[in-house]
């Protein structure tokens, strides 16, 4: 019996030919993994941004979840080989993995993840999970470097067409080349490390999911702790003004995770300018101005900015 595909990744379809066509073959290519890998789906499927997740049982009663993934997602193509890396030090268990059909199934994880813990407690946690997940990196997985150089030019071309302070896209121009010139030992970055990517496991100890995993220097990190949950630092119930509250992410992160202060200020502040001029490219490509959320997510990103440095 095919696999029933959830409404909003179906959504994913008017994002082009290559998503629909996937979309078109989940559901035989999810049914037929619950046949070969002698699975039972135990509830209704779950969906991530470009994934496919199903909760099934395995031929002994173990729970696990079978995630299916994009096969146009180049960020997440070694997601498995990560895994196994890790063997579930710090990141959730890989049980079986099929590359070429992009499936793996991993532990079921029932629990909660870090969205409505204090948010420096959740920084803590997490930055205690960097010292875990950065270990010696793969030859197969992407750079850092080659993701940035490639962003630093797409930047560096947009000119002034960017609707971000002058000064922080020299400033990140800058920084850029003398972080990647700067070597480092080359760990494996999880590149997406937030509060919805961190789930208690049956054991109740939190581990890492969903990684986009790249050989790099580890005070890479940090930013996405920062742009995730902005909303409550401007809330009925914030303490301080936003800036305070990104200092003391920003801080428990760095103190907790023993990095280098400098260099992982450094960049955020590379990585909020290049996300800002990606919206610019989006909207380029769509031939269309920004749009409201386009523009929000560059005050975002200017906030950040300011607030690490300020």
């Amino acid at each position: 019996m095919p696999v029933t595909i959830p409404k909003g990744l179906l959504s994913r379809a008017d994002l082009g030919a290559d998503w629909a066509a996937w979309l078109d073959r989940l559901p035989r290519k999810s049914a037929d993994l619950v046949d070969e890998w002698h699975l039972q789906q135990t509830g209704p499927s779950l969906h991530g941004y470009c994934s496919l997740v199903v909760p099934v049982v395995d031929a002994d009663g173990v729970p696990g979840a079978l995630k299916v993934t994009f096969d146009g997602d180049d960020e997440s193509l070694h997601e498995a080989l990560a895994l196994q890396h890790w063997s579930a030090r710090g990141a959730v268990r890989l049980r079986r993995a099929d590359p070429r059909r992009r499936a793996m199934l991993l532990d079921w994880l029932p629990g909660p993840d870090l969205a409505d813990i204090w948010d420096v407690e959740a920084c803590e946690v997490v930055g205690g999970l960097y010292g875990r997940l950065h270990i010696p990196a793969l030859p197969q997985l992407a750079s850092v470097s080659s993701y940035v150089e490639r962003s630093l030019r797409e930047l560096d071309e947009l000119g002034r067409d960017i609707p971000v302070p002058r000064r922080y896209v020299e400033q990140a121009l800058s920084l850029g080349p003398d972080l990647l010139a700067d070597e480092r030992p080359m760990v494996v970055v999880h590149g997406d490390l937030h509060y919805a990517n961190v789930m208690a496991d049956a054991a109740g100890e939190w581990v890492a999911i969903d990684p986009k995993p790249m050989a790099g220097d580890a005070h890479y990190e940090p930013a996405p702790m920062l742009w995730n949950r902005m909303d409550e630092l401007s809330g009925p119930g914030a303490v301080g003004s936003v800036r305070d509250g990104l200092r003391r992410r920003f801080h428990a992160l760095v103190d907790t995770a023993g990095l280098d202060e400098d260099r992982a200020r450094d960049w955020v502040v590379v990585r909020m300018v290049v996300n800002a001029g990606w919206s610019v490219q989006d909207a380029r490509r769509a031939g269309r101005d920004l749009d409201a959320d386009e523009r929000d997510w560059i005050t975002r990103c200017i906030a950040i900015v300011k607030a690490v440095q300020d």
